[in-house]
């Protein structure tokens, strides 16, 4: 992991880090990995509850995966901000392979001795797709020139689970198993400073007080 690309500072640039918003997929809790699907009616609402929230801040940039779960979640915040959406594509979601659309159940009966390598080793991929060892470190890459791009702003980063369970846990340099160890809702936020001289700061995760409304 690079923690060379500028010099000292005290400011960091702070990663704003959205989960995109429910799709049919999360409902099913069904792999989603490539697969271009879009948000539902509530997902949409969840982007919308999250934009308002975010709208009060100082974002200085939106970035999002390529996808369209993303860049309609991001939409939502762009507009309420004023800004331009800048895609990226290393912040797209695991190729999860054959699995994809897949519930773990069905991944499971289909493979029983592949899931249980994927769920006890990041450097194990599914069939036809990515190790989180692999996702990570385009993740990592992408970070970079981010931080390479943005430095001393903050950005809002629309992203997917892996990716950014990704940026967490090398925030807290924390083993590659910790991202087994985490739960992001959909449309959730969570936010890690990073600091030019290398050290990153994980603020919070998983926050969804902007949609408390959901559970009345």
């Amino acid at each position: 992991m690079s923690t060379g690309w500028g010099a000292p500072d005290t400011e960091p640039t702070r990663l704003v880090l959205l989960r995109h918003g429910q799709t049919p997929l999360s409902v099913d809790k069904r792999f989603a990995g490539r697969g271009d699907v879009e948000l539902t009616d509530e997902g949409h609402q969840q982007a919308s509850a999250a934009a308002r929230r975010i709208a009060a801040w100082p974002v200085d940039a939106v970035v999002s995966s390529p996808l369209s779960r993303c860049r309609d979640t991001a939409a939502h915040a762009a507009e309420q901000l004023g800004l331009p959406v800048e895609v990226d594509e290393g912040l797209v979601e695991t190729d999860f392979g054959e699995w994809e659309a897949m519930t773990f159940a069905e991944a499971r009966a289909a493979d029983p001795g592949g899931v249980d390598r994927w769920v006890s080793d990041p450097q194990v991929g599914p069939p036809g797709g990515e190790s989180f060892a692999q996702v990570a470190a385009r993740v990592g890459a992408a970070r970079d020139a981010l931080l390479h791009r943005h430095r001393g702003r903050t950005v809002l980063v629309v992203s997917h689970v892996t990716p950014i369970k990704i940026l967490v846990q090398q925030a807290m340099a924390a083993p590659l198993e910790a991202l087994y160890r985490m739960h992001l809702d959909t449309a959730c936020l969570s936010r890690v400073d990073c600091y030019a001289d290398g050290p990153m700061v994980v603020r919070s995760l998983n926050d969804t007080a902007h949609l408390a409304w959901d559970s009345l």
